[in-house]
């Protein structure tokens, strides 16, 4: 098992239309060794879309990770003076939460955990899922990785015609992309095909 005994704090943003991929990552970690705790943004927590009736994913979140979801603030505050988790995943990571980590940003649950996380010198890996990633978002992307414990899931354009500034992580990478950040490396290519 390819991550036996890591404990992951798994931070789930805002990107919705990703939210179908949430149970086989988790599900993916699980199966190499993780126990998976889930951290939701507020918007996560509170917002049902056209992909999923918030109800509906929470207990999915709960069910698959056989962890109860950390949804404020005050739940992911002990998350770095405890030590709870070895390593962060924000996945899928919006825009706005790239914005808000690049610049110390904590009104989030997910942003509040990675705070206390990173004061431990611990790694944060971050699956990117924004529409601007190629725009406004980029200038977060390029500080993120020149960020002392912060790392990328490869990503690429999700669709280069439609919406030539947006990009998605590669979810192959993930369990990979983990292993070398446990060993304070960027896996390469970041970005992918």
């Amino acid at each position: 098992m390819e991550l036996k005994n890591i404990k992951i704090g798994l931070g789930i943003t805002g990107s919705f239309c990703n939210f179908s991929e949430t149970k086989e990552v988790i599900s993916n970690l699980r199966d190499a060794g993780a126990d998976v705790y889930p951290i939701v943004s507020f918007m996560t927590k509170n917002l049902d879309t056209r992909f999923y009736k918030k109800e509906d994913y929470l207990s999915m979140l709960e069910k698959e990770s056989n962890n109860k979801i950390i949804d404020t603030i005050q739940k992911a505050e002990p998350i770095g003076p405890k030590n709870m988790v070895d390593i962060i995943l924000i996945c899928p990571c919006t825009g706005n939460s790239l914005a808000k980590l690049a610049n110390g940003i904590t009104d989030t649950p997910v942003l509040m955990a990675v705070k206390g996380h990173i004061r431990n010198n611990k790694p944060v890996v971050i699956g990117v899922s924004t529409n601007d990633g190629l725009g406004a978002s980029l200038q977060n992307i390029a500080k993120l990785l020149n960020t002392k414990n912060m790392y990328f899931v490869p990503f690429r354009q999700d669709d280069c015609i439609s919406k030539p500034k947006s990009l998605v992580l590669d979810y192959r990478y993930i369990i990979k992309t983990i292993k070398l950040a446990l060993e304070g490396k960027q896996i390469q290519p970041i970005l992918s095909k």
